[in-house]
Order: structure tokens, then C-alpha cells, then sequence
């Protein structure tokens, strides 16, 4: 099991094409929980990118629930999947009560999540 990032010049910006690489794998199970990841400057080296780059990343995927940094005992995947899903239920019931609350029917709150759904996937 290793890292497998690959930066696309004229896609993403190259701090969230790392966040969603490092997620997409934590989620799938190619990074197993406790994997330890390289340290920024290692990552950055071996991308080509600045080290503030690659450090956005991580501070998104540990905000996330993805990654936990152990100070100087290194970055690990977490332990994320229960959590990142009660955080998806807790969202999805707070918007479908203010969609509720704004006057919006069902079929409409649901278009507005396919809408943004699709702007933020490219899809």
C-alpha cells in the first residue's frame, strides 16, 4: 500500500486534487486506517509543489476527519468513515429542514443538491 497522487496541470488546483486523491483512497481502503503518510515537505518534494500547498491539504483532510496528526509522530488516515458519514446525515437534515423552511417542495430541494452535486464533482 502507497500513496498514488497524480497532479492534472489544467484540472484542480493542486491542493484539492491532493485532498480528494488522499480522501478517495482513505475511503476505498487502499490507505488503511493508521497508514502513516509522508510529512508535507516530503509530499511536496516528491509532487513538485510548494510545501504551503500540500500543507492546505492536509489541514482540509484532517478538518475533515479524514487524517489525524500526532504532532511530531507523523500523520495517519483516521479512523474517518462513521464519522464522515453521521457529519453527511447531520448536513443533509439541516438542509432539508431549511429547504423546508424557505417554502420548497421535495422535488425542488432535490434539484438544488443535483445542481450543486454536479458543479462540484464537474459532472
Amino acid at each position: 500500500m502507497t500513496l498514488k497522487i497524480d497532479i492534472d496541470e489544467g484540472a484542480a488546483p493542486p491542493y484539492e486534487q491532493v485532498r480528494a486523491q488522499i480522501s478517495a483512497q482513505a475511503r476505498s481502503g487502499a490507505l488503511p486506517v493508521g497508514y502513516r503518510l509522508p510529512t508535507v515537505r516530503g509530499l511536496a518534494e516528491s509532487l513538485g509543489l510548494a510545501v504551503n500547498t500540500v500543507a492546505k491539504a492536509y489541514r482540509a483532510l484532517e478538518a475533515d476527519g479524514v487524517i489525524e496528526t500526532r504532532g511530531r509522530n507523523g500523520t495517519y488516515v483516521a479512523a474517518a468513515g462513521q464519522a464522515a458519514e453521521r457529519e453527511l446525515a447531520a448536513a443533509a437534515q439541516a438542509y432539508a429542514d431549511r429547504a423546508r423552511r424557505l417554502g420548497l417542495d421535495g422535488q425542488a430541494a432535490l434539484a438544488a443538491v443535483r445542481d450543486a452535486l454536479r458543479a462540484a464533482y464537474g459532472e
